[in-house]
């Protein structure tokens, strides 16, 4: 340790570490006799921390994780404990930096967990989506006597709902679902659909024992043998 006063113009002695520094070096202390601290600011943070350390094992029982040194750049997981680069972590809106807090086969790991314990995948997007369960998907589709609510397809999987609303209305098929869809569920447009496939389709009328007369719509024509 250095012979010099522990003060002197300028400058001072840490109580801690013994060496002389600057007296910016030292937190400001007005209860002090010379308006800064006996210790300078890295022993004093080194001194709050064990002093931290021991309340929390007295009061709680448990050991204070000491800091782990993150480069620029990375990021630590608290699941794997593991420093990874930033390009490892999920990116996300919310956390900070713009990445999320798990590093990518945590993050799924948890995201699995969490699926699994709300009753699997698919129960999970039935209540998520929908707001019902598989149960009352299965009751839905036998009140429709298991077939497609429009079509009567056998085994229909797409619950059909208003966009208005969030109802929902029923279980279709693929093609049922996907076809309100695109008519955007305006019953205007599906019924002048109706209208337009009636006035462009050619008929077949049985005249008699397997003859036939073709009626004619309102608009078209009969497509060429060539085409």
């Amino acid at each position: 340790m250095s012979d010099l006063p522990e003060r002197v113009d300028g400058v001072r002695m840490c109580r801690d570490c013994g060496e002389i520094k600057p007296l910016e070096d030292f937190h400001v202390s007005p209860k002090r006799k010379h308006g800064r601290g006996s210790y300078c600011k890295n022993c004093f943070n080194e001194r709050s921390k064990k002093s931290y350390a021991k309340r929390v094992q007295e009061k709680y029982g448990r050991q204070v994780r000491e800091a782990i040194a993150i480069p620029d750049g990375h990021r630590h997981c608290p699941d794997c404990d593991a420093v990874k680069p930033l390009s490892e972590f999920p990116r996300s809106r919310a956390g900070r930096a713009g990445y999320g807090g798990y590093c990518k086969p945590c993050h799924n790991a948890r995201g699995k967990a969490s699926v699994e314990k709300r009753g699997g995948s698919r129960e999970y997007h039935l209540r998520r989506r929908y707001g019902i369960g598989q149960v009352d998907f299965d009751e839905l589709l036998a009140e429709q006597g298991g077939v497609c609510a429009i079509c009567g397809a056998d085994d229909p999987q797409h619950v059909d709902h208003d966009h208005r609303t969030g109802w929902v209305r029923g279980i279709l098929c693929f093609n049922c679902n996907g076809g309100l869809g695109q008519f955007r569920d305006d019953p205007g447009l599906l019924a002048d659909a109706i209208t337009y496939l009636k006035g462009t389709t050619w008929r077949r009328a049985l005249i008699h024992p397997g003859v036939y007369r073709i009626s004619s719509p309102a608009r078209g024509r009969l497509p060429s043998r060539s085409s």
